[in-house]
């Protein structure tokens, strides 16, 4: 079958949505698929196609400079796929491009499935403007309505959307590698370039340095543990707009900017102890990252961490407005190494089985069975286990 992928991120963009995206196409082409990106045009990148690729002309985002946003290309986008229709098209972001590609595949008569990989609702209060938070539902639920399915990571995620009127959601699980990510890449040789003597604390926080995940909480959770733990020292894993100014007012921590790959794996598996305090996450997969690596965490109960994080045994799960108790739980793991060993091999253990082949396989089923555009699509979806291995609800 033939697939097209629609996105304003993919590597070499570093974020959750683009690596997922990216571990998806490589999954379908495995499975014996044709699979077309279509994407921004990265800085500097002319738009145009090549083998298995169509980039689509784009601009910097001012608030969001990592990334870019593609123009509106319905023209570019039906002559291109009556040349070579595609069997099902998957969107993944909600910007002009995205718009573009729901109206392009239904004029042609294309099933097409979105995603909903980020809550911008959430992030109007991370940016000071939490009474847009209802315009920005209605503006995803517009879009996400105008498709076939929308696929969401969690059941709780599912459960929202249908509670604010999107017409349907499915629960396609989210994979990790294993292999890549895993406790034998714990490097002794980086922890001491982190300043961290043998038996010292290693207190990661990965992700973008950004309002919207949060650091503040993280930063006084750090300085109340590190007076009960002199020798912890705090390394930030990714980059953002608030990395400048952490680094002035905070001239201990370490910094290591953007890691990818392999080298990330090595940066996560060399830490201790994860904080994590994002509430405003679709999803987070370096929840599953740091699991597989072996490395205990304290989020919120939200996202990946609300299935998957069981409180007590791989780390602590606070409620989402328990600033206190998420500070208490990073003092309360950071002083007992016995504990944060047994967290960190019993979260490995719950995350071995969360494959990309699997994943991959779900993500066929449910393209290969989505009705021709302008049908109801039928209830059913591929099995996609919970955390505790049972079958997610139909949505």
């Amino acid at each position: 079958m033939r697939y097209a992928i629609v996105t304003d991120t993919y590597p070499p963009d570093v974020n959750g949505v683009a690596l997922t995206l990216q571990s998806y196409a490589r999954g379908l082409r495995e499975r014996g698929h044709a699979v077309e990106v279509i994407r921004s045009a990265l800085h500097g990148e002319s738009p145009g196609q090549d083998q298995d690729t169509l980039r689509i002309r784009s601009l910097r985002l001012p608030f969001y400079p990592t990334l870019r946003l593609a123009w509106p290309a319905g023209r570019r986008l039906r002559r291109h796929w009556r040349r070579a229709k595609p069997d099902a098209v998957y969107v993944a972001t909600e910007g002009p491009l995205g718009w573009s590609a729901i109206r392009a595949a239904r004029a042609l008569g294309i099933p097409v499935v979105t995603a909903l990989h980020t809550r911008f609702d959430l992030y109007m209060a991370d940016y000071g403007m939490p009474w847009l938070q209802p315009v920005a539902v209605r503006w995803m639920r517009r879009f996400h309505n105008r498709a076939d399915t929308t696929l969401v990571a969690t059941q709780a995620l599912a459960e929202f959307l249908l509670g604010h009127g999107f017409g349907r959601a499915v629960v396609l699980a989210r994979a990790v590698d294993t292999t890549q990510f895993a406790p034998a890449h714990r490097d002794a040789a980086l922890r001491a370039a982190w300043g961290l003597a043998p038996g010292a604390l290693a207190v990661v926080h990965v992700g973008r340095i950004a309002a919207e995940k949060n650091p503040d909480l993280a930063v006084r959770a750090f300085r109340a543990l590190q007076a009960q733990r002199p020798d912890a020292r705090l390394v930030w894993i990714g980059d953002g707009p608030l990395r400048a100014g952490l680094e002035r007012a905070h001239p201990d921590f370490v910094f290591c900017g953007m890691r990818r790959d392999a080298d990330l794996a090595r940066h996560f598996a060399s830490g201790d102890l994860f904080l994590f305090p994002s509430r405003s996450e679709t999803f987070g997969n370096v929840v599953l990252e740091s699991m597989a690596c072996g490395v205990p965490l304290v989020a919120f109960d939200h996202g990946a961490a609300s299935e998957y994080l069981c409180d007590g045994l791989h780390g602590a799960k606070l409620a989402c407005d328990d600033d206190a108790g998420f500070v208490a739980a990073s003092l309360q793991l950071a002083g007992d190494d016995e504990r944060r060993r047994a967290m960190g091999l019993a979260a490995r253990e719950s995350v071995l089985r969360l494959t990309p082949d699997r994943v991959a396989a779900d993500l066929d089923a449910l393209l290969s069975a989505l009705p021709p555009a302008g049908r109801p699509a039928a209830a059913v979806a591929p099995s996609v286990s919970s955390p505790q291995d049972a079958t997610h609800a139909r949505a």
